[in-house]
């Protein structure tokens, strides 16, 4: 008797292919980015809401109920509704990493994507037991912004981006921009940290970062000064060295971090609004991003070998390279 040579069935067979579809890894790796940036907005949301202790334990919402129950109120069910989230990012991530196993590319990324989703949650469930310590609400928030880095990095390495090979002093000033963003992000943190925006409606509970606020906002302000100065030289490399491709990457960046900086002093001289607050973390993402794009733009992915024939009218010569998968 013969062994059976049936073909599998139309939805799986669809599935497979689908697996090995480098368009659905490119669209899983931008989806990974989105819902991560995503988790830091509903993040702080839970924070302005007054709702960081609405579940007062962890893993548990309220001793041995997973849930929230009605004695909790809103502020409970906006806090379960961001932990539930971590749910939406994991199994996101997740499918990221069983397309790329299947298309063996960017594992490595990939396994590092799934595990900082677990990484994150138990960070969060340490600052709800320490009840909202702000160092780590300030390492929980950092501890995204590397996590969007690593998943914003898979995508540009499976989307086959261009490079520019530039010179290595140009590629230093490039670097110096993503270490400031880096910085005001830290900054940022630290402001937050020190601010009136505690996370929780026991006030008296909740220690806060012990400096001087009006201090840690001038040091913020000081390094998104530095940021955009930097940011408009490497602007001004991009017209020197005719590289089309960098001075649009600058272009957005600089527009992104003006906007956040008109933000950042509205809400300053408002007295930090709440709803200013979110945005402003949601400018923070996107100078990051920004930034991070900058960063790699200019960073050789091939051999000079390598090196293909640029399309015609492309401004950025023969230093244009294909971004490694």
């Amino acid at each position: 008797m013969g062994v059976s040579t049936a073909a599998p069935p139309a939805p799986l067979r669809r599935l497979t292919d689908w697996t090995r579809s480098p368009v659905a890894l490119r669209r899983l790796a931008l989806a990974s980015v989105v819902v991560n940036v995503g988790i830091v907005v509903t993040g702080g949301a839970v924070r302005l809401t007054n709702s960081g202790l609405g579940c007062p334990t962890w893993p548990r919402c309220n001793g041995g109920r997973l849930v929230p129950n009605n004695k909790l109120g809103v502020h409970g069910a906006i806090e379960f509704t961001n932990r539930t989230l971590t749910v939406v990012v994991g199994l996101t991530v997740l499918l990221t990493l069983v397309v790329a196993w299947r298309q063996r590319t960017q594992i490595g990324l990939a396994v590092l994507a799934v595990l900082s989703v677990p990484a994150q949650a138990v960070l969060g469930g340490i600052v709800v037991l320490t009840d909202l310590n702000p160092w780590l609400v300030a390492l929980h928030f950092l501890l995204s912004a590397a996590i969007i880095a690593v998943t914003f990095l898979l995508w540009w390495r499976v989307s086959d981006q261009l490079t520019i090979s530039v010179p290595a002093a140009a590629r230093r000033l490039v670097e110096t921009v993503a270490v400031l963003a880096a910085l005001v992000l830290v900054a940022g943190t630290l402001v937050t940290g020190a601010g009136p925006h505690a996370g929780d409606l026991k006030h008296g509970k909740v220690n806060r970062i012990g400096l001087p606020i009006a201090g840690l906002a001038q040091l913020h302000a000081d390094l998104v000064m530095a940021l955009i100065g930097v940011t408009v030289g490497a602007l001004a490399l991009g017209y020197a060295l005719r590289l089309a491709r960098l001075r649009r990457a600058t272009t957005v960046l600089l527009g992104v971090e003006l906007a956040q900086g008109i933000v950042g002093y509205t809400q300053y001289f408002l007295h930090v609004p709440p709803l200013l607050v979110a945005l402003h973390m949601l400018g923070a993402c996107l100078v990051w991003l920004a930034a991070l794009f900058v960063l790699f733009r200019v960073t050789p992915a091939a051999s000079p070998a390598a090196r293909p024939t640029p399309p015609v009218g492309d401004q950025d010569g023969p230093g244009a390279l294909r971004g490694s998968g």
